[in-house]
């Protein structure tokens, strides 16, 4: 009789264990679906657009909380065909965005931009000349191979003008953590912080 009364007990520490491991796990799930879906999110690059800061097939994970864009920034949004899509930010509301000056450069507000650092070696900043002021609320968004890039300036005959609210803004791109070998946290460009 001795025995079955300590095989009881440990027979309900096997059950407590598993409740409490499958509770764990139901958790653990909750928790990261919240962290996704409200959060940090992951993106995958599926064309040239971005390039060289991102290339096909890359993987960056993508801040949910981050506020408004910034020029420079790096933002997933609902783009003009309603999928997912990534640009970096040139133009904010009340901005006044041109191509292109003497030196064929894109300029914010009469400030020209200095884009080595991250427009696709040999490219060009536009192909096309534009002149637009950027209405309250909406972004200007380009990508940074722009000869590769359906961005603002191939969307200005379509409502909106070519323009993204901000309310279409998933977040901000924060790391590119595929491939590990060429993992990255996003800075803005310095070039921004000239712009008035």
């Amino acid at each position: 009789m001795s025995f079955t009364k300590k095989a009881a007990p440990v027979e309900k520490k096997k059950k407590g264990g598993f409740r409490e491991t499958i509770l764990l796990l139901i958790l653990g799930v909750g928790i990261a679906l919240v962290l996704h879906t409200f959060v940090i999110g992951s993106f995958y690059i599926p064309s040239e657009s971005m390039e060289n800061t991102l290339l096909i097939n890359d993987r960056v994970f993508v801040n949910k909380l981050s506020g408004k864009p910034e020029r420079g920034d790096i933002i997933v949004f609902k783009g003009w065909n309603g999928e997912d899509t990534i640009k970096r930010v040139i133009g904010i509301g009340g901005d006044k965005v041109a191509c292109c000056d003497a030196k064929k450069r894109v300029t914010v507000n009469g400030t020209p931009l200095d884009e080595e650092s991250y427009l696709y070696p040999d490219d060009f900043p536009s192909g096309d000349t534009f002149k637009y002021t950027v209405p309250s609320g909406k972004l200007w968004l380009m990508g940074d191979h722009r000869s590769a890039s359906a961005d603002s300036r191939s969307h200005v005959e379509e409502p909106g003008g070519g323009f993204i609210s901000e309310d279409a803004v998933i977040g901000k791109a924060v790391m590119r953590y595929w491939p590990l070998s060429r993992g990255l946290i996003f800075m803005r460009p310095d070039t921004f912080d000239k712009v008035k």
